[in-house]
């Protein structure tokens, strides 16, 4: 069913539940990831959220509804409320990659798209890519299938590993794809990467020393960070190359794109840079 089809029906069934002042409140936008529904709600809706998971469900064809929320700490763990159904695990397929998953636990950003696709574009057959920020493969794997790229992926967090680990496996690239569940500041790899991944965000300048130890001579590095809009356009590049020439790099903007809005004013941005030592 298309989106302008299901709206329709979730009103009508919803107007004989609900006070006819919150039914023009109801969420005209979701976000659905495999199987599994992700729904803003307002507040003045809270008295009759878990019937409305359960219709945008039924309608829309989900097993699981969770309530949106924020994404909080380190690794970037998921703060969302189940409304409806209990199993939040699902595989998303999303230009032919299989991305299995518990959404309710680890965090996809179907914002990112464009840039997953991207990524599956990049990289020749010979590269080895160390992706830093691995989570269930999201930029890695499009590499890996696409790009048949040799590639080290590092996941910090034991569970978004297990499923990073499933993923390798679905998409069959076993052979070309190796993960580890370790903090990349342990990484034991020097002078070893034809291009790196840093696919992180608010922190990731904290990262880029650790990047620099890892990189070939002229190796590109796709780094992500958050920036205010009015430091743009020479923010997030001109602290990357300052800390660069801090470790004996040189650093050539090859690339910036806008990912998507993080925050008021704020914006997640990528910048590919080919890094050179002096």
């Amino acid at each position: 069913m298309r989106t302008q089809v299901i709206k329709p029906r979730i009103k009508e069934i919803l107007s004989k539940e609900l006070p006819p002042e919150l039914v023009d409140l109801l969420p005209k936008r979701w976000v659905k990831i495999g199987d599994v529904l992700l729904l803003p709600l307002r507040k003045e809706l809270e008295p009759y959220k878990y019937k409305i998971a359960e219709v945008y469900a039924q309608v829309i064809g989900a097993k699981a509804v969770l309530r949106k929320g924020h994404i909080k700490g380190e690794t970037r763990k998921p703060d969302y409320e189940i409304l409806y159904g209990s199993d939040t695990i699902t595989v998303h397929i999303e230009n032919g990659i299989k991305y299995k998953l518990d959404v309710a636990k680890i965090m996809f950003s179907p914002a990112n798209v464009k840039e997953r696709v991207r990524m599956a574009k990049v990289a020749k057959p010979h590269e080895l890519v160390v992706d830093m920020f691995a989570g269930i493969g999201h930029l890695s794997l499009p590499i890996a299938v696409y790009g048949k790229a040799k590639v080290i992926a590092i996941e910090k967090d034991p569970y978004t590993f297990k499923f990073l680990v499933e993923n390798i496996q679905l998409n069959k690239v076993e052979d070309r794809m190796m993960a580890y569940n370790m903090d990349n500041r342990d990484f034991p790899g020097e002078n070893i990467a034809d291009r790196i991944l840093m696919g992180y965000v608010v922190r990731t300048h904290e990262f880029i020393p650790k990047a620099l130890s890892i990189a070939k001579d002229e190796a590109i590095i796709h780094y992500h960070n958050t920036v205010p809009e009015k430091l743009m356009p020479k923010e997030p590049f001109e602290t990357f190359l300052k800390i660069a020439k801090e470790h004996g790099y040189e650093a050539e903007k090859l690339n910036e794109l806008k990912i998507k809005r993080y925050a008021p004013g704020v914006w997640h941005v990528v910048v590919d840079v080919r890094v050179y030592k002096k």
